[in-house]
């Protein structure tokens, strides 16, 4: 069965939607350098195995481009996708330099808007957060992948301590190491592996969580769709394996 916990203040894409216009102006000057730093970044993008500049890759929930800044260091543009639901935060990955190249499209992180086996890596950063259904998002990821590709996800964990997991739980999702690593591995992923990350400033024991704070990845061994199948969108999520 799908979650049935609440969703929280900004775990909805129209308050999401919202969210971000607003915040994008400053977004890349006022979040990213306490939060999710380059360090952090390239750490998380070298277990996603970004070794061919010929690759194709995805990056979901991509906002003002941070991410694939890092991703394009590695492959060429012509072959890179940046995709998110804001048009304020793509507006902002338009005016990079580094980005001239990179096909930018809205898009749904639960919905992809692309064939099956299409992508051989998959990135995503500070994204599943908002999602409202991550099971099904990372579900899309395995979809969209093909063969031997390489599914990278790097996002908030929860807090241990109460005080720090009630706040949390009020405003967005913070998944446990635990979730990510079930969610990855009924999607169909295998070889599953997280690694934590943090910022420079954030030491000692998680204890009031961290807005980016681990690095998943997974492998598609085979093609195809995921052994995991779900109805449509717009209905109640439910799940089952296909044996």
């Amino acid at each position: 069965m799908g979650s049935t916990k609440p969703l929280r203040l900004i775990q909805h894409k129209k308050e999401a939607l919202w969210f971000y216009s607003f915040i994008s102006f400053g977004y890349d000057h006022v979040f990213n350098p306490g939060q999710y730093t380059e360090d952090m970044r390239d750490i998380s993008l070298e277990h996603a195995r970004l070794h061919s500049r010929a690759l194709k890759v995805v990056d979901v929930g991509g906002g003002t481009g941070f991410t694939t800044l890092g991703v394009v260091r590695y492959v060429d543009p012509e072959n890179v996708t940046l995709l998110d639901q804001s048009p304020h935060q793509l507006d902002k990955a338009r005016k990079k330099k580094a980005l001239r190249g990179i096909k930018i499209m809205e898009g749904d992180a639960e919905d992809l808007p692309f064939p099956t086996d299409t992508f051989d890596r998959y990135v995503s950063a500070g994204s599943i957060e908002y999602w409202p259904d991550p099971q099904r998002g990372i579900r899309e990821a395995y979809r969209v992948l093909s063969a031997d590709g390489v599914a990278c996800m790097i996002g908030p964990v929860r807090p241990t301590f109460w005080l720090s997991r009630f706040f949390a739980d009020m405003w967005m999702l913070f998944p446990t190491e635990e979730e990510y690593i079930e969610w990855f591995e009924r999607a169909g992923f295998k070889d599953v592996e997280l690694t934590r990350i943090g910022p420079k400033w954030y030491r000692g024991a998680r204890r009031h969580g961290l807005v980016i704070g681990c690095c998943v990845t997974g492998i598609k061994t085979q093609s195809g769709d995921s052994p995991l199948q779900v109805l449509p969108l717009n209905q109640t999520s439910i799940y089952a394996l296909v044996l």
